[in-house]
């Protein structure tokens, strides 16, 4: 019913910038709440950024916050995440989820399959 592919995670230097994307599928995007979310290796899954359905507030996890920006565009279904001055403890899988506002994974319904970022020091 609702399906979501993360895509631009890749390679960078400490320092550097990447944009991730999620495109979904589905009649809900537009309503819906979208959040993005890592797990590092050996780590537990962590809450990263949220914003709401009009795409005019947003939340970050302290670690984040002045580096990345979370943003959507409705008429695209596509959600977004600029990450800046990426440091090596940025290294993640981030996945991308719709669902109600909230910073723990069980406010989400609907999951991406991750998209690899790693940064080399």
């Amino acid at each position: 019913q609702v399906q979501l592919v993360e895509s631009g995670g890749g390679l960078v230097q400490a320092g550097g910038s990447l944009r991730l994307s999620c495109a979904a599928s589905g009649r809900t995007f537009s309503r819906s709440v979208v959040g993005w979310f890592r797990q590092a290796p050996g780590k537990e899954r962590e809450f990263v950024a949220v914003v709401s359905w009009n795409g005019i507030r947003t939340t970050y996890t302290d670690s984040v916050k002045g580096r990345f920006t979370i943003s959507r565009d409705n008429a695209k279904n596509t959600a977004y995440l600029q990450m800046n001055s990426l440091k090596p403890e940025d290294t993640a899988v981030y996945y991308c989820a719709l669902g109600r506002w909230g910073v723990s994974g069980s406010d989400y319904d609907y999951w991406g399959q991750g998209t690899q970022v790693t940064v080399s020091s």
